[in-house]
């Protein structure tokens, strides 16, 4: 049991599923690969401790601000001249201040035998380190001084002392940064250093603007993954200390019950928070995409980098997370430095699934044997090793992705693919969509949307956002008369669709708000067999898999600055991007779209009432509405989508 719980915390949250199904049950079925890597694992622990030495510094910034850093550099660093890999983060980096060792190292454990110095940082006024913690630090484009500091100089400096100050280990001077999530920003504002010694950088998962990451999605709020993280990662740290804040405690397991009684966003602050959590408090005074929001968009300042660093940037299509910033920091640095040696990796996984375990399932769907190994020893690995050990430019492609419904990988020499070809799907009466234009029939379908009973996201039980809601079944919520439900015909010859979906849907609302989410959808065959590693009440015969998805907060249709209210009867477009996808719909499947303007507790109940702040609002704002979805010849909902031959 204890080496189990080992392995469980070793792979993060994902991993603690499996281990726990495992010891609880005969579901999921470790696979062969997992079973090794458990191995390795285990063998790893060992290893470290018998091949690394750990040293603590105190790293003095420009300013003065001391940054808590910790040092694992091989035994023969003395003799071996190794380069340097960096890993910045307000997620704590011990243990601290004693003999015990992380429980691995660096990027993979193929990264960890090849031999490198693993360097890990508290960032500014996060557990060890000084100073004042600001999330989304924005970055400065001058620095007029000493005191002019943001995540760009830490990392300049960081640089720095570890190639120059006597107690650093000796290198061979060439610095790699990688990191996932927040850690994965501060990897991309590392290249603002444009520092001469970075010579490699791997944004992962990376937050690109918090108005479209994580919190928000075309101006709708995601309330649980907000709520819940900030409720801890937000508190106040008015002194340097290695232990973090607890977990918020809902006091029940039904999220969707918490979050209605709640009632109200301003709820919030004045049952839970108590006015500790200043950047929730800062959230709900800028519910629009103002100056606030602005001055955190990093994608700006990706521009004019160190011509000799090479960036690869990873990112999941299963990322509930931060899809949005690895597609952006990606897309922001191959538009903004021509030339600069910008490469792209997308797979199957979850938030960082990358990193942690095979990557083989995601809730009920299987992507084959152990994608995430292949992007580590294939990718990752050589990625760093050719620029930070060989000195040379590594052979990868511009973009190497992975195409669910076939379990396939694939390379293109550009994101979006330039063979895919550009064509519309149409809502259709009766339920239908097709790329056929629609021609007659009804003009309309229409639901009546209810604040107070709000469609839910998932059918488990659950008081936060679920990793696997991106690949959930969708019948729960086909059978819901508040969601409309459009399909093709049988297919009888692969459709793959590669890229962003742009969505155009022609609606009016009896409301004067309203939010429009849409949900692409692949729906299997009635006589497709069940998988034996899910759970035996798990059927796939008929299994609506969900492989695309994204809401539109409708007051933003025309600007995400200032937003309007919708003239009730009116009908209205609304146009929004749906984010990137790499999909194979088989012959014998259905692609299915589903509408709906609720979808809690993943996003927070619109009022249907237009209200200056939609945060502010109070609990008499919130009122039914009758909305309509037309697919008419004069109004035509649509799907503008990128076909691959």
């Amino acid at each position: 049991m204890k080496s189990v719980l080992l392995f469980a915390v070793v792979l993060g949250a994902t991993a603690t599923h499996v281990c726990a199904q495992q010891v609880g049950a005969s579901y999921p079925v470790w696979s062969e690969v997992d079973k090794a890597r458990y191995a390795t694992i285990i063998a790893d622990t060992s290893y470290i401790k018998q091949h690394y030495k750990k040293t603590e510094f105190q790293v003095p910034m420009r300013d003065g601000v001391k940054l808590y850093t910790i040092v694992y550099a091989p035994n023969d660093a003395d003799q071996v001249r190794y380069p340097i890999m960096l890993n910045r983060t307000p997620y704590a980096i011990g243990p601290y201040k004693s003999a015990r060792m992380k429980l691995n190292l660096g990027p993979s454990t193929e990264m960890m035998h090849e031999g490198y110095i693993f360097v890990y940082q508290d960032v500014r006024g996060r557990y060890m380190s000084e100073g004042q913690f600001i999330d989304v630090r924005p970055e400065k484009e001058v620095h007029k001084g000493k005191t002019d500091v943001d995540e760009g100089t830490d990392t300049f400096d960081t640089i720095e002392w570890l190639l120059k100050n006597k107690q650093a280990p000796k290198s061979n001077g060439r610095v790699g940064q990688w990191g996932i999530s927040y850690p994965g920003y501060y990897t991309a504002t590392g290249l603002l250093a444009r520092h001469p010694a970075l010579k490699a950088a791997s944004p992962q998962a990376p937050i690109a603007d918090w108005f479209w990451d994580d919190f928000h999605h075309n101006g709708a709020f995601f309330l649980p993954h907000a709520f819940n993280f900030l409720a801890s990662f937000g508190l106040p740290r008015p002194q340097p200390t290695p232990t973090g804040n607890p977990a918020f405690k809902h006091g029940t397991p039904d999220g969707y019950d918490f979050f209605l009684k709640m009632g109200p966003l301003k709820n919030a602050d004045a049952r839970y928070y108590k006015g500790q959590v200043s950047f929730w408090n800062d959230l709900m005074q800028h519910p629009n995409y103002d100056e606030f929001w602005q001055a955190r968009d990093l994608r700006p300042h990706l521009k004019n980098l160190q011509p000799g660093t090479a960036v690869l940037t990873v990112g999941g299509f299963n990322d509930a997370e931060d899809l949005f910033g690895a597609l952006h920091i990606y897309s922001a640095i191959e538009k903004q430095n021509p030339g600069l040696r910008n490469s792209l990796v997308m797979g199957p996984w979850v938030h960082g699934g990358w990193a942690r375990g095979s990557g083989e399932i995601v809730g009920n769907v299987a992507y084959g044997d152990a994608p995430s190994f292949y992007y580590q020893k294939e990718i990752e690995a050589k990625f760093f090793k050719s620029y930070l050990k060989n000195g040379k430019p590594a052979d990868l492609p511009e973009a190497t992705v992975f195409e669910s419904g076939t379990n396939q990988w694939r390379t293109f020499d550009a994101w979006p693919p330039k063979a895919a070809q550009d064509r519309t799907l149409y809502f259709q009466p009766g339920g239908k969509i097709s790329f056929d234009k629609p021609a007659g029939g009804p003009e309309f379908d229409q639901f009546l949307s209810d604040p107070a009973h709000p469609v839910p996201f998932s059918e488990v039980t659950t008081t936060g956002m679920t990793r696997e809601y991106m690949t959930d079944d969708q019948r729960f919520a086909s059978r819901r008369p508040d969601v409309l439900t459009y399909q093709t015909d049988v297919l009888t010859a692969p459709l793959t669709l590669a890229g962003p979906i742009e969505a155009l849907l022609q609606v009016a609302t009896t409301g004067t708000d309203a939010d429009w989410v849409v949900k692409i959808i692949d729906v299997y065959p009635d006589n497709t067999p069940d998988n034996p590693r899910l759970n035996p009440s798990v059927h796939l015969g008929g299994y609506q898999q969900m492989v695309r998805s994204e809401v539109m907060r409708g007051r933003f249709r025309n600007s995400f600055s200032k937003p309007e209210p919708f003239v009730p009867g009116q009908v209205t477009p609304v146009p929004f991007t749906v984010q990137d996808l790499m999909h194979t719909f088989q012959p014998g499947h259905r692609l299915m779209v589903q509408v709906q303007s609720t979808w809690f507790p993943l996003v927070d109940r619109n009022p249907q009432k237009y209200v200056d702040n939609i945060y502010k609002a109070d609990e008499a704002d919130f009122q039914t509405a009758t909305h309509r979805l037309y697919h008419s010849a004069a109004n035509a909902s649509q799907l503008a989508v990128k076909v691959l031959p």
